[in-house]
């Protein structure tokens, strides 16, 4: 019998009952939950992680049994989440002394589910500030409600033998605690004090040619670290999944500094802050905002920049240098006691109140969680480390989420989030999706749940290819997924489907359309079976089209099956690849050119351009030479951009787009005028909708030319695009009676578009389909990967 109390018939008639308890109930505080319940009640029995879940056996009154049963899934521990609960009729042994909690068993098929990471808790914050406690100042401190827990296991079940902390034996006092049922840490894995470690050093070598003078080192490395963050040096602190670089963030010159050695280019480097007051005269936090930042997950939360007084009146404000050109900044709060010590406790001097803290790596290789590499691989980027002993099993970077209408979506899930499963809507068979190349996630699936893993990165770099092979092997060792089935983008040069090709061990190996994967994402984590079809607005930078063009700016019909091309932006060729990617003034001119209007110097696309290269590019779109055709809504982005004269190089991904969404901030309220698309009827073989922008830029063209601003601009162009998500949508309705539209693809983590598509949709009458638990963006592309690929194949075996 599962998930059903057992029915009591004698209340007092002796009863013994097995309960297996699945879902994130190990390294949780359950087995000390349930002793402390059976011993409530005065049951006899045990209780034991096995990979399963957890296992109880009780014996006592029938009535006592029957409300354990019932209670179990009632007032568990604050990190702990019960998916189900299963019951079996024993044999009453009696005889039976008290309740104990057994050695665990490693025996039988996985089934448990690990925790994420966890910020510290109050009372272990508390711990950390009082003089009096024995924890006083410890940075490792944490207990059963908080602290760390996926980064550091090492297999199943979770025990400390099984966890990074194996090599730090427990003192006389850890051991008294983690033994006493009545303690905050029976049975809490990571239990540390400073008699037992870990231990944290600081090093210091000698200073960069472009660093600082730096202090003398302390005999604290907490005192020496805060000393060295004062002087503007940049600091590799080891984190719980991996290396962070921080340096004061009102420091103009250290934020430089560490901006030029990363050749970070104008992308936003992340903020933490001591607490909200620290920020809120900066940016604007509203209640959800606010719990995002100090709940247990910590994510980075995107907030967006303040555009009234005080903080106009005031000046330009230091932190402007952490995210120029950006609306937002991302700001999360300390999550770990380390943390908590930089930025000082009670009676400490005065110390950061704002640090950039990103993550510690070279660009485009994987976050460094080895001490030695780290030694090594950041050597020329940091001027010190902080670090410790306890090892970083699993690299986890932070989670990046974004409040868009109330509710949070996710911008990159790790740290916080992973790897807790998502609950799908349809069975799959045990399959292995591998994501994309950008920002690669990949994702295991069996039954009803996938287990997304954490934030790999960009797929182009050796070391991320090899992190992607370990990381594969770890999510497998402590899920109870056995793949049998892999999927992969169509792109043939995508080097995870390549991977995925070399790897199949005799599987098979489904390919799923760029743009379909996106949608049924969205479907999946929405709760569709997938029994009707959605109208699918994926917009995104690139995917493979099933004619070998750039698609970008798709409107599909879609289920789990399949879709059919209802409608997409027109083609306009992508002149040198990636080359117009990274100058957005080429996909500007790009665009002028098949809309046939002139490349006059006015037009700031065009001064952008060197004039050398500029007669290059007009021959190359002349004779479509090394032009890919592409309908893409990211490089339309891009377009307006360098034609607005907003943003013409572009040093990280979509930074064109995101200055864009900030111009469109600021422009004055009152005018809703919208730019034209021209919709192209299909041809008679029944092709899709086409959306031509030629008149939209044209019309940019002319307001531009008469003295019309960037803001302006960029505000009528996102009403236009989301006049055109509207208009094509009931077009599809029209013809097709479908009135669910899922709004998904990279584009749609602008919150100003996507929230203005989603309101005009829903007063129209459609169900809006939008990601939360997931990023829209290709961090999200391996959850329908696998429905789409492992869905088809269940039950056919």
């Amino acid at each position: 019998m599962s998930g059903v109390p057992p029915t009591a018939v004698g209340v007092r008639a002796p009863q013994r009952r097995r309960v297996t308890v699945r879902g994130v109930v190990q390294g949780v505080g359950f087995r000390p939950y349930l002793y402390s319940l059976a011993t409530a009640l005065q049951l006899s029995g045990h209780v034991t992680n096995t990979p399963e879940g957890v296992v109880a056996e009780v014996e006592g009154p029938s009535e006592a049994v029957v409300r354990f049963c019932e209670r179990i899934a009632v007032d568990v521990p604050p990190l702990a989440r019960v998916d189900a609960v299963e019951h079996e009729e024993m044999p009453v042994i009696g005889g039976d002394t008290g309740f104990a909690i057994l050695a665990s068993r490693t025996d039988g098929p996985g089934g448990t589910l690990i925790p994420p990471d966890t910020a510290t808790c109050a009372a272990c914050l508390r711990e950390l500030a009082d003089p009096a406690d024995r924890r006083h100042r410890h940075p490792f401190v944490n207990c059963t409600h908080c602290g760390p827990r996926f980064t550091i296991v090492t297999g199943l079940p979770y025990d400390r033998a099984h966890t990074t902390m194996a090599g730090f034996p427990m003192c006389a006092d850890c051991s008294r605690e983690y033994a006493d049922p009545a303690d905050r840490r029976f049975h809490a894995q990571p239990v540390a004090c400073p008699a037992c470690g870990p231990r944290l050093r600081l090093l210091v070598p000698p200073p960069q040619g472009d660093g600082p003078p730096l202090p003398s080192a302390e005999t604290d490395p907490v005192a020496g670290a805060r000393a060295l963050l004062a002087s503007g040096a940049v600091l590799a602190v080891k984190g719980l999944g991996g290396y962070h670089l921080a340096c004061d963030a009102t420091d103009p010159v250290a934020v430089a500094r560490l901006r030029r050695r990363k050749a970070r280019g104008d992308k936003p480097f992340a903020l933490m802050a001591g607490s909200p007051d620290d920020i809120e005269h900066v940016v604007r936090i509203g209640p959800e905002e606010r719990d995002l930042l100090t709940g247990g997950t910590r994510p980075i939360v995107l907030l967006r920049r303040r555009t009234d007084p005080p903080f106009p009146a005031q000046g330009p404000h230091p932190v402007d240098a952490v995210a120029p050109g950006s609306p937002d900044l991302g700001v999360m709060l300390p999550y770990t006691p380390l943390h908590q010590l930089l930025f000082g406790l009670p009676g400490d001097p005065a110390g950061p109140r704002l640090l950039v803290m990103t993550s510690g790596n070279v660009s485009g290789e994987p976050i460094v969680t080895d001490d030695g590499e780290a030694l090594t691989r950041l050597a020329h980027l940091a001027d010190a480390w902080l670090t410790h002993d306890r090892p970083i099993q699993v690299p986890c970077d932070d989670s990046v989420v974004r409040v868009c209408d109330g509710r949070p979506l996710v911008v990159r899930r790790a740290r916080g989030y992973a790897p807790l499963p998502i609950a799908l809507p349809v069975p799959v068979r045990p399959a292995l999706a591998v994501g994309g190349d950008l920002k690669n996630v990949f994702c295991l699936g069996e039954g009803r749940r996938a287990w997304l893993s954490s934030h790999i990165g960009d797929m182009d770099d050796l070391a991320t290819q090899r992190a992607f092979e370990r990381a594969v092997a770890q999510l497998e060792s402590i899920t109870p997924v056995r793949p049998g089935l892999l999927a992969a983008d169509r792109h043939p040069a995508y080097r995870s489907a390549r991977w995925a090709a070399r790897n199949t061990a005799g599987r098979p190996l489904v390919r799923v359309q760029h743009h379909h994967a996106h949608i049924a994402a969205a479907m999946a984590e929405n709760g569709l079976d997938g029994g009707r079809p959605v109208i699918g607005v994926a917009f995104d930078g690139t995917g493979y089209g099933d004619d070998g063009a750039v698609w970008g700016g798709e409107f599909l019909l879609a289920d789990y099956d399949g879709f059919i091309r209802f409608g997409h932006l027109a083609y306009v060729p992508l002149p040198g690849g990636d080359a117009a990617v990274h100058r957005p003034y080429r996909m500007a001119l790009a665009h002028l050119r098949t809309a046939r209007i002139d490349w006059s110097p006015e037009l700031a696309c065009v001064t952008a351009c060197p004039p050398g290269e500029l007669r290059v590019l007009e021959r190359q779109l002349e004779r479509d030479l090394n032009c890919v055709p592409t309908s893409s809504m990211g490089r339309l982005f891009d377009a307006v951009s360098s034609l607005a004269g907003v943003c013409h190089r572009a040093g990280y991904e979509a930074q064109a787009a995101v200055e864009l969404e900030a111009a469109a901030l600021l422009a004055p309220d009152g005018d809703r005028t919208a730019y034209p698309f021209a919709l192209r009827p299909p041809a008679a073989d029944g092709g899709p909708v086409l959306a031509d922008p030629a008149p939209l830029l044209a019309a940019i063209a002319a307001d531009l030319r008469s003295g019309v601003g960037p803001a302006p601009v960029a505000a009528r162009f996102h009403r236009a695009v989301t006049g055109l998500v509207h208009q094509l949508c009931v077009l599809a309705r029209e013809r097709h009676g479908v009135d669910t539209v899922a709004l998904t693809g990279g584009v749609f983590l602008n919150c100003l578009l996507s929230s203005a598509c989603a309101e005009v949709l829903r007063e129209d009458g459609f169900t809006v389909l939008r990601h939360h638990q997931v990023p829209p963006g290709d961090g999200g592309l391996a959850l329908g990967q696998l429905v789409v690929a492992a869905r088809a194949a269940t039950g056919s075996d």
